[in-house]
């Protein structure tokens, strides 16, 4: 084996801590994720683990707009410590904490708090820019907005970016051919250390 390729696409995300142990198998020391609410002095960090089985090989990520939180937190984490190089589009941008509060027979769900990558960068309607930028080839039968996803800033009554800062989604279509598979197909190059040509971020 040469390398790793996680493919994150159209990966909406899951729980905070698969995240962190995901993250944890490529990085031996630093940051993984921040959490920060509305009280500036209360920042929940989370660190990488010594103990956890750690691998050495190249790793490519792949993402695309299909791509959300716990998704862009594993993205932007081994993004900011140079671990892996992020191949694609970019992620939806769905970078907020939702808090589930039990009320009566019902609960109630509050945002609480932004996920912040290691860098400091904020995710939410901002989303993660790959390091490599590689669209892929729509059918002929298939409009190009048919497949655009405006991601979370495009959504009415998001929560806004702290920075003011926002950036729209992007496509996610990925063909079900490999050979087709144009972002797939950078990643497998990208690790056989073959020459690539792309718009970088």
């Amino acid at each position: 084996m040469i390398g790793w390729i996680i493919d994150l696409r159209n990966n909406p995300g899951g729980l905070l801590d698969q995240a962190i142990e995901v993250s944890n198998v490529f990085l031996r020391r630093g940051e993984i994720v921040s959490l920060r609410g509305r009280d500036a002095s209360k920042v929940r960090h989370y660190y990488a683990k010594p103990a956890r089985f750690k691998s050495d090989r190249p790793v490519v990520v792949l993402i695309n707009g299909g791509s959300a939180s716990a998704s862009e937190i594993v993205a932007g984490a081994l993004q900011d410590h140079r671990r892996a190089t992020v191949i694609g589009t970019r992620s939806f941008g769905k970078g907020s904490v939702q808090s589930i509060l039990p009320l009566g027979r019902g609960a109630v769900v509050l945002t609480t708090a932004r996920y912040y990558t290691p860098a400091g960068r904020s995710i939410q309607a901002r989303g993660i820019t790959p390091d490599l930028v590689v669209e892929q080839e729509l059918p002929a039968h298939f409009k190009p907005d048919e497949l655009d996803n405006d991601g979370e800033a495009g959504l009415s009554g998001h929560l806004k970016s702290d920075s003011g800062e926002e950036h729209a989604g992007s496509s996610s279509y990925v063909p079900q051919e490999k050979a087709s598979d144009r972002q797939l197909q950078a990643a497998i190059g990208l690790l056989e250390g073959k020459p690539i040509h792309l718009r970088a971020r």
